[in-house]
């Protein structure tokens, strides 16, 4: 949550704000208080859509049908002034982790995560439907992870907007990557709609990625509409609902009700039965992303008017303690995870140790970049390639670091690690034959050697997808 900016409102119709909670193309999205105390998301539109009457008349119908939602897993809307100036409308705070920074910040999730995931989402989304809504923008960061299950947020006000930029700009409101075909081509948006933004969440929790990949906006579109999803990552037995619901035909795809009975949560092992007092909140939940999760919603406290006090007597001395964590995040959320600094030291050092086999001298004080012509080529060749996949695992683990290496990226830096390993070996070998010892390696060859040894242990240290970061 951000600090308020001038520009900012302090009172949207009953509700205190005291907090920025993110902004989109409707509007930006404020924590309110409730004047009971209780915690609002405060929705104020943008002043460009507030000015058009097509835009409001459209709102104020959205928003009447989104009062009629009452599902488990959706963030119910509690207040709206569609009149107002700007309009604006409440839904029930939820104190949890958007979908996408709970992926991003702890990888893919396992199926039976995925499965529940999916159950919540397709109940939410037949409350949704049964209101006479079709949300149009289901994405993960419109899905918000809690203890007790996912919200889905900013349903029911998509179709104003899509309708205003529709008729005033030509565009479709969506987001690339969890469209359906049918709303990249102008066809009729139905329910359907969403069970194909349904696939493509699952698919992108289940896997790290969207399953049309990453690049600009038009790239995936043309992916959505003319090709098929890309869906080797992804887990299974559990998942192969997935591919069903991006079908191209929406026709093809599962009908919400159906996705409800194939995602259930089959009855636990351990006799949990749903009469028992104690729920089992975030045991659907992958460890981390549970322990990430805030026990309950904070907000900052609002000002207290100064009061007269007599003077207080001189304080005790007493030891210094360092600061606590806000309640509800964990002691050590401050601190950025060190696995993929540990993942890529043995690849810094590899690197470094190949740059000065090339610079050393090898066998009878020549180095290799002295003597490509003579045969030694093939060293510089490997320690090249060798650099390039590493250089290329770095990155990667730079943009995410705590999110899968790619398979080729692995693959590739395995392949070169073996080519160098194998012809340092045979050098080893034929100067043994040719020498009768090995007196005449040089440092350059066994900073090779090293260089080698690095390679193969970095190998082990690569985030997959099958098991959590290196330690």
């Amino acid at each position: 949550m951000n600090e308020l900016q001038p520009t900012d409102p302090r009172q949207v119709g009953r509700y205190r704000i005291t907090g920025l909670l993110g902004a989109g193309g409707m509007g930006r999205v404020y924590l309110g208080h409730s004047p009971g105390g209780r915690l609002v998301a405060v929705k104020v539109v943008r002043p460009d859509l507030a000015e058009d009457p097509g835009f409001r008349r459209r709102f104020a119908r959205e928003v009447a049908a989104a009062r009629k939602v009452n599902g488990f897993f959706t963030a119910a809307l509690v207040d709206a002034d569609p009149d107002g100036s700007p309009p604006w409308l409440a839904t029930a705070y939820v104190p949890g982790l958007p979908l996408d920074k709970a992926v991003a910040a702890h990888g893919p999730w396992p199926a039976e995560s995925v499965r529940a995931l999916g159950a919540a989402l397709a109940e939410a989304l037949e409350a949704i439907h049964a209101a006479g809504l079709v949300h149009r923008d289901l994405k993960p960061s419109n899905v918000l992870i809690a203890p007790d299950g996912p919200r889905v947020v900013d349903f029911g006000i998509s179709v104003a907007a899509e309708a205003t930029a529709l008729t005033s700009t030509g565009m479709v409101v969506g987001t690339p990557g969890f469209m359906a075909p049918e709303q990249l081509t102008g066809k009729p948006v139905t329910p359907a709609t969403d069970v194909f933004a349904l696939g493509a969440v699952l698919a992108y929790a289940a896997t790290g990625v969207g399953p049309f990949g990453t690049g600009s906006a038009q790239a995936l579109n043309f992916r959505i509409v003319y090709e098929e999803p890309d869906l080797a990552e992804l887990p299974s037995p559990g998942l192969e609902i997935v591919s069903r619901c991006l079908a191209k035909d929406p026709a093809r795809r599962p009908a919400v009700a159906e996705l409800v009975d194939e995602l259930a949560l089959a009855p636990p092992a351990d006799g949990y039965t749903p009469t028992e007092v104690v729920p089992r909140t975030a045991a659907w939940l992958p460890d981390p992303v549970a322990r990430a999760l805030p026990a309950t919603g904070t907000a900052p406290a609002p000002p207290v008017p100064p009061q007269p006090v007599a003077a207080p007597p001189a304080p005790a001395l007493v030891p210094a303690q360092p600061a606590a964590a806000p309640a509800g995040v964990p002691a050590n959320a401050f601190t950025p995870p060190p696995a993929h600094h540990r993942a890529a030291r043995p690849m810094w050092t590899a690197l470094v140790a190949l740059a000065f086999a090339m610079l050393l001298p090898a066998s009878h004080g020549e180095n290799v970049v002295n003597h490509l012509e003579e045969g030694s080529w093939p060293f510089a060749v490997l320690a090249v390639l060798s650099a390039g996949t590493s250089a290329a695992a770095l990155t990667v683990l730079r943009r995410a670091p705590t999110a899968p290496v790619p398979r080729w990226v692995r693959l590739l830096h395995l392949l070169t690690t073996a080519l160098a390993t194998t012809l340092f070996a045979v050098f080893v070998i034929l100067t043994y034959d040719d020498e009768g010892d090995l007196a005449s390696l040089g440092p350059g060859a066994w900073a090779f050697a090293f260089g080698c040894v690095t390679l193969i242990y970095s190998l082990f240290r690569f985030p997959s997808s099958t098991r959590p970061p290196a330690p």
